[in-house]
């Protein structure tokens, strides 16, 4: 049997509360982006809450969330993945140059 809800994203972010990640990348060290912290829910909340006390830019992609939270954590970032966090840390250079 299949219960439709697991499907519905947002109705599973209602009930299991928010997911998140977060990932160190330092380009001059010529370190690979690394996941430092991922958690749902309060964990999740509480990441959310000092990325944003730290002035961190954040990015909603449900699609990488769901990937890198199978990832361990500790891990590299798997280089199939390099494309997408290009196209983020790209954001994160512009946003950061507009401040």
């Amino acid at each position: 049997m299949i219960v439709s809800k697991h499907f519905n994203y947002i109705k599973r972010r209602e009930e299991r509360g928010p997911s998140a990640v977060a990932i160190r990348y330092d380009d001059q060290a010529g370190e690979q982006p690394k996941l430092v912290a991922q958690g749902r829910g309060a964990v999740a909340e509480k990441i959310i809450e000092l990325a944003s006390k730290e002035g961190i830019p954040m990015e909603e992609d449900a699609d990488l969330l769901a990937v890198l939270l199978d990832t361990d954590l500790g891990d590299n970032v798997p280089p199939q993945l390099y494309a997408v966090m290009a196209e983020i840390l790209l954001l994160v250079k512009e946003i950061e140059s507009n401040y």
